[in-house]
């Protein structure tokens, strides 16, 4: 489905990069719903393509548990007909309460244990149409909401059989309890859950404290909820990933110019934009670029901006999108007040995805694994899905 863009600026001649902070992307309703499956670096994924670690069996079980949870979710929807059955959601008879069992499944485990490949595993196995199933992550679904209204969500997803929902944070109460309140209502409709939830590095405790906060924060919830423990090295044991050093501004510069596709923003300029433009249409703003060209890279000033920074890093990451900066590293973006707030996992993440992808942005400027930025799609990773229990 085409999206329109409103640009605050002329738009650039042929072969010269985009701006981001150009593009105001309108993007309907049905897009967001649409749009709701694995990011496309788990296209491929598939049980049989994790690779358990043979010291953690808790892997290989969490594998066959799932791919039993995902054989129940066939035939007829839980609440009625199903799509185009011709019950409106609100109308149709609810599923009573603990019939057929838990009606969740909730993966508990650390950083790099494979979560959101297993996660992404079961909505390709689920026996459902795409249009019938949904994967998006915490955010991604109160954004969702946001951009959608309450109602209208419960609409949209009460027809679906299972909603995936990956890195499931509570970390901010509000919107926690707007998504309890929301998966209350799609499970009456008889919609099958599962969620992930990663960490706070350094929290003692990390997975057994993961899992009581959930269950703690869904109480009306809980009884319909089965925990799998996914052992596995931990996140913390390996730090903060370190950032590649960056770039000057003449070599982001040129590369930009120099890569179909790319778009090229002054980081403060692109930080402003932002904020002008909801966060469900920030993987919009991505479409068809191919490398994020940033200059004069800073910390951020302040937490708003920060989480917004946030949400853009998850669709570059999303989209494989190569990242090549000047200015600052990118390690560097969160300062140590925000690095041990509330939000430190957001914060955590953002980094790691980021580091990662101006890894592979080297290439883009002639560094190390690549030779220069005539092809982007040389810049990108292979995917690494088939060591996921070792890796996402």
């Amino acid at each position: 489905m085409s999206v329109s863009q409103s640009r605050s600026q002329t738009s650039p001649p042929d072969g010269a990069p985009v701006a981001l902070s150009a593009r105001s992307p309108h993007v309907p309703a049905e897009r967001l719903v649409a749009e709701m499956v694995p990011p496309p670096r788990f296209d491929g994924v598939r049980f049989a393509t994790y690779i358990p670690d043979p010291a953690q069996p808790s892997q290989r079980e969490a594998v066959a548990r799932l791919s039993a949870f995902a054989e129940t979710l066939g035939g007829t929807h839980a609440a009625g007909r199903g799509r185009g059955g011709g019950l409106l959601p609100w109308r149709r008879p609810r599923r009573p309460a603990g019939a057929g069992g838990p009606r969740g499944i909730y993966l508990d485990g650390g950083y790099g244990v494979g979560k959101t490949h297993l996660l992404a595993s079961l909505w390709h196995a689920a026996p459902a149409a795409p249009g019938a199933k949904a994967f998006g992550t915490f955010v991604e679904l109160t954004n969702l909401a946001g951009a959608l209204g309450f109602q209208q969500t419960v609409s949209a997803l009460s027809a679906h059989r299972l909603l995936c929902i990956d890195e499931f944070e509570l970390d901010d109460p509000g919107d926690t309890v707007l998504v309890s309140t929301l998966l209350t209502r799609l499970v009456e409709q008889g919609v099958a859950l599962a969620a992930t939830s990663n960490t706070l590095p350094g929290r003692l405790g990390e997975g057994r404290f993961a899992a009581d906060d959930f269950l703690r924060e869904i109480q009306g919830l809980a009884a319909r909820f089965v925990t799998l423990r996914i052992d596995g090295e931990d996140y913390r044991h390996r730090g903060l990933p370190q950032a590649p050093r960056p770039h000057s501004e003449d070599v982001v510069t040129r590369a930009a110019h120099a890569t179909p596709g790319a778009a090229l923003d002054d980081f403060p300029s692109l930080l402003e934009h932002l904020a002008d433009v909801h966060p469900s249409r920030y993987g919009a703003l991505c479409d068809g670029v191919t490398a994020a060209c940033l200059t004069g890279v800073r910390p951020v000033p302040d937490q708003a901006t920060a989480l917004r920074l946030v949400v853009l890093a998850d669709r570059l990451y999303d989209r494989e999108i190569p990242v090549l900066a000047s200015g600052v590293p990118l390690d560097r973006l969160f300062g140590p007040e925000m690095l041990a707030g509330g939000y430190r996992k957001k914060y955590f993440r953002a980094i790691s995805r980021l580091t990662a992808l101006a890894r592979d942005g080297a290439a883009l400027a002639g560094g190390p694994g690549g030779s220069g930025a005539a092809d982007p799609a040389r810049g990108r990773p292979a995917h690494r899905q088939s060591s996921a229990g070792r890796g996402h």
